[in-house]
């Protein structure tokens, strides 16, 4: 039932949409801020806390050691080692527990199972309609609203084929370790090269062993290689790379023409792949133990990327965009692991309203890499008074990652180097140091402190160097984005 327009709207200090890491990092912050009466509203479509993690397959793990994956700094209670990839059922019970440590200290009143369908706002508050899955209507007042769709992922639905002699699934609606998939030993064939594609094809061929597993990879993607980024033992005193020294080179190496270049350094630095020359690359994190697992256990990888599935004279077809036409056995398993990132975003707003009171965290208006750590920073500066005029770098990823996906990986480092310089002239240091997803956090404090003190020595040098290399990618591929207060639309170059 709707609500009526002259019943009182409800009252909160702070309306939160969104309840994934990115959410709960500003929840986690928000808490920090509010009086121990004050009130949260925590609103989101799914059931439950979680965000993407709510809906994903149930064989992913976390790229990073689960220490660097949670809300604030809230500890995880999990009793593993640091090292652990966790799961997602401890995922999702360590973003519960992230939700219950901040309902500890301020008031928090959920709606799962809603989404915000307006927002108004006005010289002392936002007015929010809201509603349910189920068609109620409710309207909200809050003095701040954050809009923290992060990078919106939803669940990847079967490939649409043009063939009936193939089965068409994705791992999102179910399990490939089980399902009817473990009914038969029709060949199958992973469609994608990101970190979705190297997990299912790693569950297929560690649970089938023997079992013809083949990728249509695109260009190829490489990953960092864990071993570098998160060395064990006593490795981390001395050895791998920091991921804040690996950013730093790859801005300075960056002009903002040469992303192919500073892509082959971080290939040379850090990477892994399963293909020779692979030109994507989005920051997924991959073992090289894992690598050689997927690449022993696969049949074929083909570096070029899917239109149809054809049935010609009764034998389906793989047609491929290069044109080539690849035979394959009628039967077999198509299993769609595409493009998770950088789907539409819902919004076009800019990250900070005219009026200061709503932020959005979003892909068409990106101010950094991580939407956690975006949401941890943004909500720290809106409550210290310092977000409504800061010189904050957005960036439309979205379009970025569509028209020039070589370059989206250095216009990343330069967006978060630049923002990360804007933000610690405004932010007393403890809010940087204790930053939950800071990677860095993987290596002992020394280590970080030497990496800190670097960043705060260069960082505005390294600023006016990132604003300069954006700009000139901006205009080339005519995207929308620029300083706050000086931004250019998409199509206005």
């Amino acid at each position: 039932m709707d609500v009526h327009e002259s019943e009182a709207p409800e009252r909160h200090d702070l309306c939160i949409v969104g309840a994934g890491l990115a959410g709960l990092n500003a929840l986690a912050v928000a808490s920090e801020y509010l009086a121990p009466g004050g009130s949260v509203l925590l609103v989101d479509r799914r059931d439950r806390a979680g965000g993407m993690w709510v809906d994903t397959y149930d064989y992913v793990r976390l790229h990073q050691p689960h220490p660097l994956f949670t809300a604030g700094n809230t500890p995880w209670t999990l009793g593993r080692d640091r090292d652990h990839l966790a799961t997602k059922h401890e995922v999702l019970d360590h973003l519960q527990h992230c939700l219950e440590v901040a309902a500890s200290r301020v008031q928090v009143s959920t709606l799962f199972g809603w989404e915000v369908e307006s927002h108004v706002e006005g010289e002392e508050s936002v007015r929010i309609t809201c509603r349910s899955n189920d068609g109620e209507t409710r309207v909200v007042e809050a003095d701040r609203l954050i809009r923290a769709f992060g990078h919106a992922v939803s669940p990847n639905e079967p490939l649409e084929l043009s063939s009936a002699r193939v089965r068409s699934v994705s791992p999102d609606h179910g399990d490939v370790r089980s399902q009817e998939i473990a009914g038969n030993d029709a060949p199958v064939w992973v469609i994608g090269g990101g970190k979705t594609a190297m997990d299912t094809v790693h569950a297929l061929v560690t649970t089938y062993p023997g079992r013809e597993v083949n990728l249509v990879a695109g260009h190829g993607t490489f990953f960092m290689r864990r071993e570098e980024m998160f060395p064990a033992g006593a490795r981390r005193w001395w050895g791998g790379t920091v991921m804040s020294a690996l950013a730093m080179g790859a801005v300075r190496r960056f002009d903002g023409t040469n992303a192919n270049q500073v892509n082959a350094w971080i290939r040379d630095t850090c990477g892994t792949s399963l293909v020779p020359k692979p030109r994507n690359f989005m920051f997924g994190v991959l073992s090289e133990a894992e690598t050689r697992t997927i690449e022993a256990g696969l049949s074929r990888v083909i570096t070029d990327y899917l239109e149809d599935v054809v049935d010609h004279d009764e034998q389906p077809q793989l047609v491929l965009r290069g044109g080539d036409a690849i035979a394959i056995e009628p039967g077999s398993w198509i299993i769609n692991c595409t493009g998770y990132l950088l789907q539409e975003t819902r919004t076009d707003e800019p990250a900070v309203s005219a009026g200061g009171k709503v932020v959005s965290i979003h892909t068409n208006a990106a101010t950094g890499a991580v939407p956690a750590g975006v949401a941890y920073f943004l909500t720290h500066m809106m409550y210290r008074g310092e977000l409504h005029d800061a010189p904050l770098y957005e960036l439309d990823l979205g379009a970025l990652r569509r028209r020039a996906p070589a370059e989206y990986a250095s216009a990343l480092a330069a967006l978060d180097l630049h923002n990360l310089s804007v933000i610690l002239d405004r932010v007393p240091s403890r809010v940087m140091m204790n930053c939950g997803v800071d990677l860095d956090g993987w290596y002992p404090l020394p280590r970080q402190m030497l990496s800190a003190t670097r960043f705060m020595v260069t960082h505005r040098r390294h600023r006016d160097h990132s604003r300069r290399c954006l700009d000139r990618l901006r205009e080339r591929h005519d995207i929308a984005g620029g300083v706050r207060r000086q931004l250019v639309p998409e199509g206005a170059l």
